[in-house]
Order: structure tokens, then C-alpha cells, then sequence
């Protein structure tokens, strides 16, 4: 079966990801397209603390979980599309952001072939859910 081109979706995600933050009033912006290890930075104006954020997104409903290779940032802003399925089966749904800190995170048991991180291995997953505050927190 043929991989499926979700690089669109994937810019999508990382807008979304930075639109939300604005709405959270967090003053943040894009990074350039394929800075190594960060999507969008996040700043404290007032201190000039800075944050670097990576973008993981699915674009499946409900997907299992998420590959990612590579810790060089702050925190991981997992966003599910929730877009249906290949088949056309699955329902789609409003997108879903989970907001980890990467030491959290960076110590979640991942696959060894595929650095692939399943959301059943991440400790209280669904308590991270919108959890934009962690961001604010950081930038104080």
C-alpha cells in the first residue's frame, strides 16, 4: 500500500498549533520550514525567555501514537487531526493538543525500529490534553 502525502496536514497542524497559542495569549511565531527540532518559538516579551516548540501531528482519528526521533526543543505539542482513516470508515473529529515537556516526554519508552512513541506508554496521556498553561508557566 502506498504511503500516504500528509505534508499539507502537517502545516496545517503547526498553524493550528500556533494559532492556539495566540488565542491562549502567548506570543509566539513559525519557525522557518525544517528547523531541526523545533516548529514554532514562543516568547515572554516582557523577560525575552524564549521557548522552542515541536509540532508532532497525526492525521489519522484517534491514531495510536507518533514517531519522533529528536528532543531539541522545550516542549512537544502533539496535535491529532482526527481527519478519518485511508479506508473512509472512520468518522472525523475537531483536532485534539496534547502539550508534554520534553523531559517528560524524552523518557517514554519509544520503539527501537521506528523511535515511534505509542500514547498507551505515556503516563496520565489524556491529562495533558489542552494543557497550553504548561507553556505560559515556562515563559514566566
Amino acid at each position: 500500500m502506498k504511503r500516504q502525502d500528509t505534508r499539507i496536514e502537517s502545516e496545517g497542524a503547526e498553524f493550528l498549533v500556533l494559532g492556539n497559542l495566540l488565542i491562549e495569549g502567548i506570543t509566539s511565531f513559525k519557525a522557518y520550514t525544517n528547523m531541526k527540532g523545533y516548529d514554532i518559538v514562543a516568547i515572554n516579551p516582557e523577560t525575552g525567555k524564549a521557548i522552542k516548540i515541536q509540532v508532532k501531528s497525526r492525521w489519522r482519528t484517534n491514531a495510536p501514537g507518533f514517531i519522533i526521533q529528536k528532543f531539541e526543543c522545550d516542549f512537544i505539542v502533539v496535535c491529532r487531526l482526527n481527519r478519518g482513516d485511508k479506508s473512509g470508515k472512520a468518522d472525523q473529529k475537531p483536532p485534539e493538543y496534547y502539550i508534554f515537556p520534553k523531559d517528560f516526554l524524552a523518557s517514554v519508552r519509544r520503539s527501537e525500529s521506528w523511535n515511534k512513541m505509542n500514547f498507551k506508554d505515556i503516563p496520565h496521556f489524556e491529562g495533558y490534553r489542552d494543557q497550553w498553561g504548561l507553556i505560559k508557566q515556562a515563559l514566566q
